[in-house]
């Protein structure tokens, strides 16, 4: 079983993917595209391309678990998915992981562009291994 997990942004989006026995994360990057239509179909060809069996969508609700701006269009982004993958997919708390991304990227010496290229990553990363960690404890 493997998951891809995403920080889906309006310029840039986070994409991360597990080992196959969905244990830890392995191979991450980002995705430079503002269409959420060709967001949804990349993200969607690679689920099948690894067989992945779930796609985990960063869901970042406010930090009063409200739902904001930000968390619907990745429920709209996760309502595109489910019409095009045959994979699970699935909306995940992922409040703080942006600010984690930088904080970890600050700490290993990242700063300016290096950091702004690969935040969004990092944070895909930090979603998975929620996740797995998750599936681990299930």
């Amino acid at each position: 079983m493997r998951v891809i997990a995403i920080d889906y942004g309006d310029a840039r989006t986070g994409v991360a993917v597990s080992d196959e026995t969905a244990s830890i994360a392995g191979e991450a990057w980002v995705l430079r595209e503002k269409d959420q239509g060709e967001v949804a179909r990349t993200i969607a060809s690679e689920a099948a391309n690894r067989g992945a069996s779930h796609i985990v969508v960063g869901y970042p609700k406010n930090m009063n678990g409200t739902v904001g701006f930000r968390a619907e269009k990745s429920e709209q982004l996760a309502e595109k998915l489910k019409k095009i993958s045959d994979a699970e997919i699935v909306l995940w708390d992922e409040r703080m992981t942006t600010m984690s991304a930088h904080r970890i990227l600050s700490d290993s010496g990242k700063f300016g562009k290096k950091r702004k290229k690969a935040v969004d990553a990092v944070a895909a990363t930090l979603i998975l291994e929620g996740y797995l960690g998750y599936l681990s404890r299930k």
